[in-house]
């Protein structure tokens, strides 16, 4: 499951995205139309700032703006950044690998191989899907899947 942060990560990030081209976004403007509290969304924006995904300017006509196309920038990317793993079990996890606790050993566990497979189709389409495709509120799945048949 996603975390609150790396929603409001996505959130955030689209909103940059939507706005791309068009200067600096006020965050008064992101966390009022994002619904996103205030100081989160600054500590959010400076991790992002500093991975180079967002550029924060200073001043009366400052804000954030991608520092990126938002053609490069891809979710798979984005909740790694905030999030740290898109594994569901830490024993799957490329990033933040750990044993889990309580379970069997790890070449008698079939779970962690199901994770492992999971992981790996996640991380594929989440990589392929960037800030600059049209994602609708109720995106049926193969929408997202440039693989599915009409």
């Amino acid at each position: 499951m996603l975390s609150q942060k790396t929603r409001y990560t996505i959130r955030a990030l689209q909103h940059l995205a939507d706005h791309f081209g068009q200067g600096p976004v006020r965050l008064d403007a992101i966390a009022e139309a994002q619904n996103i509290p205030r100081k989160f969304l600054t500590v959010i924006l400076s991790e992002m700032a500093r991975e180079g995904i967002v550029i924060s300017m200073r001043g009366r006509d400052g804000g954030y703006e991608l520092g990126l196309p938002p053609v490069d920038v891809r979710y798979g990317d984005i909740i790694r950044l905030s999030r740290g793993s898109l594994a569901l079990v830490p024993c799957a996890s490329r990033n933040a690998y750990e044993t889990c606790a309580n379970c069997l050993p790890e070449q008698e566990c079939r779970l962690r191989g199901l994770m492992l497979k999971l992981r790996d189709e996640t991380a594929a389409m989440l990589d392929r899907i960037t800030l600059a495709d049209a994602i609708s509120v109720e995106a049926p799945f193969d929408a997202l899947d440039p693989h599915a048949h009409a």
